[in-house]
């Protein structure tokens, strides 16, 4: 089974989405998603300053096999993307709970994280997508 940390809140469409201690949340895409995807070749990031709601497209994950739309989690404003993963894209693979985040989002209402699965609701979808 794929890593699933416990202190995140996942998306049922494979992001996850950290609370920081400044109030900004951190959006990346989760371990069974990369592997689901393979070697990621290549990732469109948003743009910075853009007022996104959640469940909408934010960007685009490219891998040898396939390619994937990334979502907000939650609603806010793109504070900061990881302009390393241009250069890097790998870098989603070898880490996606660390160096691989995608962006940062000043949250519109932090309370919408708690609609969002907790690490043994993801496990049950992403085992449910592995059957």
């Amino acid at each position: 089974m794929s890593n699933i940390p416990a202190e995140l809140r996942y998306a049922a469409t494979h992001e996850w989405a950290r609370l920081e201690e400044d109030g900004t949340v951190t959006v990346g895409i989760t371990d069974h998603a990369q592997e689901a995807l393979g070697d990621v070749v290549f990732v469109e990031l948003p743009e910075l300053d853009i007022d996104i709601q959640a469940g909408t497209e934010a960007g685009v994950v490219e891998s040898v096999k396939a390619a994937s739309d990334i979502y907000a989690p939650v609603s806010g404003t793109v504070i900061a993307i990881n302009e390393a993963l241009e250069d890097a894209p790998e870098t989603i693979n070898e880490d996606p709970y660390g160096s691989g985040w995608f962006f940062k989002l000043r949250p519109l209402d932090t309370a919408e994280l708690d609609e969002l699965l907790d690490a043994e609701g993801y496990g049950e979808v992403a085992e449910d997508e592995s059957d």
